[in-house]
């Protein structure tokens, strides 16, 4: 009986390692999604290491349904340039969708974050993408 459990823990263990060691810049990932939004994907837009942090994973969300009163029809599909811990990323994504190229419009708001993130006024996101994303809409609705 411990033989199997130990067996299937150290399965698990090692998929999300491999899953972790096989992120690309351009991959189209599904993942646990607020409800109503099961549709929406990740998208690597850039990979980098930080020192203190290690990699860090800066991603575009595509498909969501964030509530925003400051544009025309009230409601946002993408999310752009948010930067993720490797955990926040192996914790929520599900299944490998696809591979194309990184989103460009992430651009400006990672050349933001870095500006800040540079000067210690930046970091990044260490919970689920679900909880992102209904942070993201907190904030925007407040």
């Amino acid at each position: 009986m411990w033989r199997a459990l130990l067996a299937v823990l150290l399965g698990i263990a090692m998929t999300t390692m491999a899953q972790a060691a096989n992120y690309a810049v351009g991959q189209i990932w599904s993942y646990r999604t607020r409800a109503g939004e099961e549709n929406s994907r990740v998208i690597i837009d850039k990979i980098e290491d930080a020192r203190t942090l290690g990699k860090i994973y800066h991603v575009t969300i595509k498909g969501v349904k964030v509530k925003n009163p400051k544009i025309a029809g009230g409601i946002s599909d993408t999310l752009q340039h948010l930067p993720l811990s490797q955990a926040s990323l192996d914790g929520s994504v599900l299944k490998l969708i696809g591979t194309g190229k990184s989103d460009p419009s992430f651009q400006e708001g990672y050349r933001e974050w870095k500006t800040a993130f540079d000067g210690d006024k930046a970091g990044i996101w260490t919970v689920s993408i679900e909880k992102i994303v209904g942070a993201v809409e907190k904030a925007i609705n407040q």
